[in-house]
């Protein structure tokens, strides 16, 4: 999921989501128990349609919400209450749900909708964010911009494999939110992201010596392998390493960088 409003904080109110489960927005004087009733209403096995209209039904104050929802089966649902601030909508297709409210035009759900839709084949969170500045560019919300967030989930995804967030990133306060999510985003990938195995160097004898030196610089002496695993430990790079017989290039290119 991802979101950007005139509103603080907005990625601690509007996105949800639960692996093999699906994803909740909640919005537009949000009722926050959405997120968490949705995903319990998905884990029992009802469809996105069926949770948007169970939620609303039982909120008297529908008429001022709006609401996403995307099961684990692809199925998706809006819905913009009658007394939401115009310009207000959503656009569903598969695998996504798209809304907005106090947008210049619908033209701004209709970027995120379409930029989701040109986009099959690349990493989720990359689309995302791409689909954030496609609704920027078409107007965004009409009041200005405040915060973002980006969200994405799979089972044992996260860190260490023993978390289910893959990415959870959130701008509370900025002038320019989206361009600083994407900068942290950036920053994450570098830290967290996987480099595939078949692009990993072989550390060869000269290539032991290197890092040998460069660690030493560095005050990192007690061998190699300890040497390699403290220093990328200190760095948060301990996601990119495992064991010295061959190294990511990133974590490479951070030691040259350092050194």
């Amino acid at each position: 999921m991802a979101t950007q409003s005139k509103f603080l904080g907005v990625g601690s109110v509007v996105p949800w989501a639960e692996p093999l489960t699906g994803a909740i927005a909640t919005q537009s004087y949000a009722n926050a128990r959405y997120g968490p009733d949705g995903l319990a209403l998905l884990r029992e096995g009802a469809g996105a349609q069926e949770v948007a209209d169970r939620l609303t039904a039982a909120d008297d104050g529908r008429d001022h919400r709006q609401l996403g929802v995307v099961d684990a089966k692809g199925g998706s649902a809006t819905f913009t209450g009658a007394q939401c601030m115009d310009w207000a909508g959503g656009r569903t297709g598969p695998c996504y749900a798209a809304q907005g409210n106090i947008l210049v035009s619908q033209a701004t759900v209709d970027a995120i909708a379409d930029s989701f839709e040109g986009s099959m084949g690349r990493p989720l969170a990359d689309r995302l964010l791409d689909c954030l500045d496609a609704a920027q560019a078409a107007g965004g919300d009409r009041r200005g911009q405040q915060s973002s967030a980006l969200l994405v989930v799979e089972l044992d995804g996260g860190y260490a494999g023993l978390s289910d967030e893959v990415v959870d990133l959130r701008v509370d306060e900025h002038p320019r939110p989206l361009e600083e999510l994407r900068r942290i985003y950036g920053m994450h990938q570098a830290i967290f992201g996987k480099t595939p195995r078949e692009q990993w160097l072989d550390v060869d004898d000269e290539l032991a010596g290197e890092l040998e030196e460069r660690l030493g610089k560095l005050g990192y002496n007690d061998g190699l392998a300890h040497a390699f695993f403290t220093w990328a430990g200190s760095e948060n790079l301990e996601e990119r390493v495992d064991g010295v017989d061959r190294i990511d290039p990133v974590v490479l290119g951070e030691l040259r960088r350092q050194t």
